[in-house]
């Protein structure tokens, strides 16, 4: 969406506000803007990167599933289509996958999923669904518990909801090997970002609370393990898209300089760094059979 580390696409709007396609400039967030707005040119190379470091373990979570030919499934905050695309695959013909966000931009419309508008915390679900997904999602989200009721609502008897969503207070580095300065500069931008992430309304612990969430709401056969990558071309390519991003929000903040700024942007393109993302901590449970 969106984003800790470098992540996530939203799929919200805040109560009340107009819908995107009504006014562009829509955001889940209750001040100034979403800080990685999926209009801005670097949301391409964020969305693939993001696709390269986390679709193989969002794929081995979601065959785990059971999931087969025919199934129905809902991705929430679905920003771009690699993973929908996936799922259609994966159900055949005879299943149906609907991904939804409240940009759809990035959403190619290939004819083997639906693309919806849609505010996962305000709108109704479309649907019920064997599986529910939404990766990078709910920390971005003000109104996250009435958007996880949601998620729950719309899964059948007998199905899963599977939320995957960052944790940067767990590792809140961007180089877990501080060594010098280049990786110093490096995790004070990277603690820059997250305070320009809490300003906005996200919970930088919500990925460790979701075990306990899935399990108050009465889901069972509950469980959860985390992954970040910590080195590799696409931490680099996930970092400067993300610096881009929100460049002119850290100068506005005075939480850096132009210098600064760039110094570190030449550091990620010219230096061996090893760079990682928040813990991306994946949970899932099933809806109780009826």
């Amino acid at each position: 969406m969106p984003a800790a580390g470098g992540l996530g696409p939203p799929g919200c709007r805040p109560p009340g506000s107009a819908s995107r396609a009504d006014n562009r400039h829509d955001r889940c967030v209750t001040d100034d803007g979403y800080l990685l707005d999926n209009a801005q040119a670097e949301a391409g190379a964020r969305f693939g990167a993001l696709a390269e470091l986390f679709d193989p373990w969002t794929h081995r979570h979601l065959l785990a599933t059971g999931l087969r030919a025919g199934w129905h499934c809902w991705e929430v905050g679905a920003g771009s289509p690699g993973v929908p695309a996936w799922l259609a695959k994966r159900v055949g013909p005879g299943g149906r996958v609907v991904a939804t966000d409240i940009d759809t931009s990035w959403l190619t419309t290939t004819g083997r999923y639906e693309v919806l508008r849609h505010d996962v915390a305000a709108d109704e679900p479309p649907g019920t669904f064997d599986l529910v997904h939404a990766r990078l999602l709910l920390t971005h989200v003000p109104q996250r518990d009435a958007a996880l009721a949601a998620l729950i609502h719309a899964v059948r008897p007998g199905g899963w909801l599977v939320i995957e969503d960052a944790d940067p207070a767990l590792q809140p580095l961007l180089c877990p090997d501080e060594h010098g300065p280049a990786e110093v500069l490096g995790n004070r931008l990277r603690g820059a970002f997250r305070t320009l992430l809490a300003d906005r309304g996200a919970d930088l612990e919500f990925g460790r609370t979701l075990p306990r969430r899935l399990r108050a709401a009465g889901l069972i056969d509950i469980a959860a393990d985390a992954y970040f990558p910590m080195t590799g071309p696409a931490c680099a390519v996930l970092e400067r898209a993300t610096v881009l991003q929100i460049r002119d929000r850290l100068l506005a903040a005075n939480l850096a300089t132009e210098q600064e700024i760039a110094e570190h942007l030449a550091n990620v393109a010219q230096r061996p760094m090893d760079l990682a993302t928040a813990p991306l901590i994946t949970a899932w449970g099933r809806r109780p059979p009826t």
